[in-house]
């Protein structure tokens, strides 16, 4: 029997040979027999609400006729379906859970993972990802089918089932309104490129900037399950085509999205890939200083601390949660937070929905370059003038399987020192975080699927980046 495990965002596998229908379907009716208990609870937020769920998908192969299977087994189980009428963001899909005040929607996406693989992401009625308590109960679910030997009983053929579709883009270009500034946009005739990299986000970022008057160069805006032969990852290689054109003087600023729009990659106008770690400290900066919001900022653990002295200057609470945007959500669901976000390129902001959104991060840095008239370089680079500067990287570190254990002994029993650089506090809030002194520090994390631990660096120079990203090596290698 296949084992299925919820990550940090959701089920993933590779189709075909763990993410069948079968898996599926089993999988749903595990989902369906957690809403239905939870709707019987006298406490529970969704008890009283209509038994309606959310389904969408990606571009990957077989997404829709994945989400009519799960479709058919949730309307087995008296939970009526809305299913999107297209490939659909995943923001968009948390953002029409709150519109239709569902009590939960499936997205049928792995995000930014190589074509081959499919995924099954949960989120609560409140647009959130699902958190970790509600996932363990899901796979509890699971493991109980499978004693049963479960099946849906004479299940329609495959990609047959009838659904009733709804179009969520008008809802959510409206909700889109009250965060983006697009009259200051419409102004500033600005010329940009899009990476639409084959995903979801096709008709929703280059549509919202064309309807504000920019002038759009769009890249990979074509149906291709493959993805052209890559990750659909908007990172400093996903991105790379787009740097060239932006280098080459023809676009102000470059902005892209992964396969399922959640998170986003941005392009200078001097055609450099600006980091996730980055665009967090940018968004904070021109919503505070710009727009005049309150609140707190949140970011996860190896995120960069670039955002804290952002906050430092302004007076804002910091929030440090374990990776996973399903924590940062939760956040933002129980105190006013002006945006949170996390290094691996997602964020979101307030009174905005709980989960990535890579098409609002990447209309903010727009809104932002017509605001001060300039480059996000040259805004980075007089904030620089006033925190220092900030380089930070994420190397993965190979390692032998059988050595991983005293490894984590080591690191999880506190270290005096990375190298040279003396240790001056140690959280372990996911991971093993080490503070160094002048707000430097680095963090390790093991990876749940390889031989390897992830390697989180922070110094204040490039020198220093050097040194440490030797001496974690060194560490993880004795």
């Amino acid at each position: 029997m296949a084992q299925i495990k919820f990550g940090t965002s959701g089920w993933r596998d590779i189709i075909a040979r763990d993410f069948t229908f079968d898996n599926v379907r089993l999988a749903t009716q595990a989902i369906a027999d957690y809403l239905n208990a939870e709707r019987k609870k006298a406490a529970s937020p969704i008890r009283s609400r209509k038994p309606v769920l959310i389904l969408g998908c990606d571009a990957r192969f077989l997404g829709k006729e994945f989400s009519l299977a799960a479709a058919e087994v949730l309307e087995a189980n008296g939970i009526r379906c809305l299913l999107c009428d297209r490939p659909t963001p995943t923001p968009v899909i948390s953002h029409t859970i709150r519109v239709k005040q569902a009590i939960g929607g499936i997205n049928f996406t792995a995000s930014h993972n190589p074509a081959e693989y499919q995924g099954l992401k949960f989120s609560t009625s409140n647009g959130a990802p699902a958190t970790p308590d509600v996932t363990k109960q899901i796979e509890a679910n699971i493991v109980k089918l499978q004693a049963k030997n479960w099946s849906l009983a004479k299940p329609a053929v495959i990609g047959t089932y009838k659904c009733q579709t709804i179009d969520p883009m008008p809802d959510y270009f409206r909700a889109l309104k009250k965060f983006v500034r697009f009259d200051v946009i419409k102004k500033a005739k600005m010329k940009i490129a899009v990476e639409l990299m084959y995903g979801t986000g096709r008709g929703y970022l280059d549509t919202l900037l064309e309807n504000c008057g920019a002038k759009i160069t769009r890249f990979h805006d074509e149906t291709n399950p493959l993805f052209g032969g890559h990750h659909p990852e908007p990172n400093a290689h996903g991105m790379e085509v787009v740097s060239e054109f932006v280098r080459s003087g023809k676009a102000q600023i470059g902005l892209g999205l992964d396969g399922d729009a959640d998170r986003f990659g941005i392009v200078d106008q001097d055609g450099t890939w600006l980091t996730p770690n980055q665009i967090l400290a940018l968004t904070l900066y021109h919503l505070k200083k710009n727009r005049g919001w309150t609140g707190a900022v949140v970011r996860t653990v190896p995120t960069s601390h670039q955002v804290d002295a952002i906050a430092g200057m302004h007076g804002v609470k910091l929030h440090e949660t374990p990776v996973g945007f399903k924590y940062i959500g939760a956040l933002m669901e129980s105190e006013p937070v002006i945006v949170g976000g996390e290094e691996s390129g997602g964020l979101s902001v307030k009174g905005h929905v709980p989960e990535k959104d890579g098409i609002l991060a990447c209309l903010l840095m727009a809104e932002l370059v017509a605001t001060e008239g300039c480059s996000l370089g040259k805004i980075l680079r007089g904030l620089e003038k006033l925190i220092g500067e900030f380089h930070s990287d994420r190397i993965n570190i190979p390692i032998q399987p059988e050595s991983k254990d005293a490894i984590m002994a080591k690191l999880g029993s506190g270290l005096k020192t990375i190298g040279k650089f003396p240790v001056e506090q140690f959280v372990t809030t996911d991971g093993y975080k080490f503070l160094l002194p002048n707000h430097e520090w680095v963090a390790f994390r093991a990876s749940g699927t390889e031989p390897l631990f992830r390697c989180y660096i922070e110094a204040k120079s490039v020198a220093n980046l050097k040194r440490l990203r030797a001496a974690c090596r060194a560490l993880l290698a004795g």
